[in-house]
């Protein structure tokens, strides 16, 4: 019997130890949670905040369990303890106070909690939830919520902003908006899209085909970019990229309804008029766009350029009944009735609007206004961006004048732009000047005239001349005043430009003004000759209240000086290239 005990005392027995710590007592927690021991996972988790006071997960969790347990008091005195000592960084801690809150009906409390949480938290992991407690809260509270901003979705609300832009042709306004978007979220691939577009339509390709390039390093199979990339690459005639890009969307059935929208445009766009019209007619189909006048005006051009001539000619008609307003379809109908007796080539434009150079005909024949609902058009100030950076001089000419009458701020900054282009004509850029002057830019605009650098203040002409008198500028505003009705801005432009070169010549000898009507019915006399302008000496003098000789006077003096057969030569070659090239 001792030898028994001796030989069991000398027995040595394996113990192992029990780590006694916070993760022993968070993983106890859990496993009496799945058994929903409420009671035990509220105990460990108590015992692993012991351990780890400053770990905030663990009193997240112990408020967790509260919650559940129906102490939501006890709950938001903990979360309330986690933002303000332990980690401001968990707001999602706000969100579950916004539901202790609702659940003890003090819904105001759970208002300013849930507010508080959508405007901190960058993740947006309980969005859609909370989305349905502010629905619920407008319920209970009789108002909407009082919410202005919410964090997860920063960049959303100013992205559609920006594309409410796009849509208004305000480009400018909305590269700027995008720009910033994408400064502060790098991913968000559709402003990214977006701002590609908007440099296009600014003829700014470069940065259009930079942008796009970094969409697809981001996302190679996203669909808005490759539709933009193969229209850049389609402008600038790179053949070998497209072909291979096109061969990939042609094999592309989209799904969702914008991405066959936007492939069967591009489509259209490239020529691949087959695919564009599936695409379409696939829409058509589509109970809800029925009643689009652009998507028949779209199918209508696809159709035509496969041969389907009655299919075309029937969706242009039930574009017209959608739209009687719009001249587009009408148009487009004289032009398949062209096309069939063989006096033109199918139309292959799928903008739902006229043709650029249809658009200035009309202006021209009307009175040399363009209409609001065109002033807002995305495309046709798009055109006039597009022509001019990249428009001969002639229609740069046009687009400086049209740009005139939009006269907004867009139209502004495109022009401030211009007159700073060291390579743009110096004669196209005075007018461009003119035009800010008379839609009402009175401060300094810096210019790059004849190679240099220049500030041109409101109280001077762009001139050389030292000074610019108060009886000069009468003259000029007397004329101006008069013709502004009457005469063009590339007219009234070479008014001033006839103006400031006489007194250029004739300085420091400048002769006695006198009346100044007299010297303004002689410029506009002159001007009007300058241009082909049947006028005669009785007409302005009637005009500006003074005598024939008075006018006549003046008129032979300015004359004599410039020499205004020469004048036309030199001063105005812009006026010669484009009489020759209508």
């Amino acid at each position: 019997m001792k030898e028994k005990k001796r030989a069991a005392a000398s027995h040595k027995t394996k113990v192992i130890p029990i780590q006694w710590d916070a993760t022993f007592f968070f993983e106890r927690a859990v496993r009496s949670l799945d058994r929903y021991h409420y009671d035990k996972a509220l105990k460990y988790f108590g015992r692993a905040v012991e351990y780890e006071p400053d770990n905030p997960v663990n009193h997240c969790n112990m408020a967790g369990i509260l919650s559940e347990m129906g102490d939501y008091e006890e709950s938001n005195r903990i979360l309330l303890k986690i933002v303000e000592d332990l980690d401001p960084t968990m707001t999602e801690c706000h969100f579950y106070m916004a539901n202790n809150y609702a659940n003890m009906e003090r819904y105001e409390d759970a208002e300013d909690s849930l507010i508080r949480y959508l405007q901190e938290d960058s993740d947006g992991q309980f969005l859609d939830e909370a989305e349905e407690m502010m629905d619920l809260l407008h319920f209970e509270l009789e108002r909407p919520t009082r919410l202005a901003f919410i964090k997860a979705r920063e960049g959303y609300y100013e992205h559609d902003r920006a594309r409410a832009m796009l849509e208004e042709g305000k480009f400018v306004e909305a590269v700027k908006l995008l720009e910033g978007i994408v400064e502060k979220n790098g991913e968000f691939l559709a402003a990214r899209n977006n701002l590609a577009l908007a440099y296009y339509y600014m003829g700014m390709f470069e940065k259009a085909m930079t942008t796009i390039q970094e969409v697809l390093d981001r996302e190679p199979g996203n669909l808005h970019a490759l539709c933009n990339l193969a229209i850049f690459y389609q402008h600038e005639g790179n053949t070998e990229a497209l072909e291979p890009l096109v061969a990939l969307l042609c094999k592309t059935i989209p799904f969702h309804q914008e991405h066959v929208f936007k492939l069967a445009t591009t489509m259209g766009i490239l020529g691949e008029h087959r695919e564009a019209h599936r695409h379409f007619v696939r829409l058509l189909k589509d109970g809800s766009l029925r009643s689009d006048a652009c998507l028949y005006h779209y199918t209508a051009v696809a159709a035509c350029n496969i041969g389907r001539l009655e299919e075309a000619q029937r969706m242009w008609q039930q574009a017209s009944k959608l739209d009687p307003a719009s001249n587009v379809p009408d148009y487009y109908m004289e032009q398949l009735a062209l096309f069939r007796s063989g006096g033109q080539t199918a139309p292959t434009s799928y903008h739902y609007h006229l043709p650029f150079e249809e658009q200035f005909k009309l202006w021209e024949k009307s009175s040399d206004t363009i209409p609001d609902h065109l002033k807002r058009d995305p495309l046709v100030r798009s055109s006039f961006f597009w022509a001019l950076r990249h428009g001969d001089r002639y229609t740069k000419l046009q687009v400086i004048q049209a740009l005139g009458m939009i006269a907004d701020n867009e139209v502004k900054d495109a022009l401030r732009h211009f007159i700073m282009e060291p390579l743009e004509d110096d004669y196209l850029k005075r007018i461009a000047i003119f035009v800010l002057r008379s839609i009402g830019v009175h401060e300094s605009l810096e210019a790059i005239l004849e190679g240099k650098e220049t500030v041109i203040e409101h109280s001077r002409m762009p001139s050389r001349l030292p000074v610019w008198e108060d009886k000069w500028q009468e003259v000029l505003e007397a004329a101006l005043l008069r013709m502004n009705k009457h005469y063009d801005l590339v007219q009234q432009h070479d008014l001033l430009t006839l103006w400031i070169e006489f007194l250029s010549r004739v300085y420091p000898e400048v002769p006695k003004l006198g009346k100044v009507e007299g010297w303004a019915a002689a410029l506009e006399y002159l001007t009007a000759k300058m241009h082909r302008r049947a006028i005669s000496y009785h007409e302005v003098s009637q005009r500006y209240g003074i005598s024939i000789a008075t006018v006549s006077k003046c008129s032979k003096r300015i004359d004599e000086i410039c020499g205004i057969k020469e004048k036309m030569k030199l001063i105005f070659p812009a006026l010669a290239d484009s009489n020759n090239e209508r």
